[in-house]
């Protein structure tokens, strides 16, 4: 019993860094003051596979319907273990406060074992000040 305790064990901590491995972005979190009729953030989508892995950007209102921002670059393929700056601009379309969520999302490549789209978002708040 205890061999397959101290088994099961070694076996959970093997694999515990596969579990872990996961596409990252950085900041998940900002909040933002403009003086101007929209508002920029700055984020860093990662690749913590070894192989290189397309990625899109885009930006989502708090129920998920697509903003019209500028997403530089929008589209770009990433190689293993790299991370990009990826610049958003997002409108206040009027408004004095706006909530988004950019979210970067890696895309399969046509023809790979793997079909799995992942999505990671972040929340990010924009203030106009005058």
């Amino acid at each position: 019993m205890i061999k397959l305790r101290i088994l099961l064990a070694a076996t959970a901590a093997g694999l515990a860094p596969l579990a872990a491995t996961a596409q990252s972005m950085t900041p998940m979190r900002g909040e933002v003051r403009s003086f101007t009729d929209a508002f920029a953030v700055k984020v860093f989508p990662g690749n913590p596979y070894d192989q290189r892995i397309r990625v899109e950007v885009h930006v989502y209102d708090q129920d998920f319907q697509p903003v019209d921002a500028r997403i530089s670059p929008s589209v770009f393929l990433l190689a293993g273990q790299a991370s990009r700056s990826v610049l958003v601009v997002v409108p206040f379309d009027g408004a004095n406060d706006r909530k988004v969520r950019i979210c970067t999302e890696s895309i399969p490549f046509p023809g790979e074992q793997t079909q799995i789209r992942a999505q990671i978002c972040g929340k990010f708040f924009g203030h106009r000040r005058f």
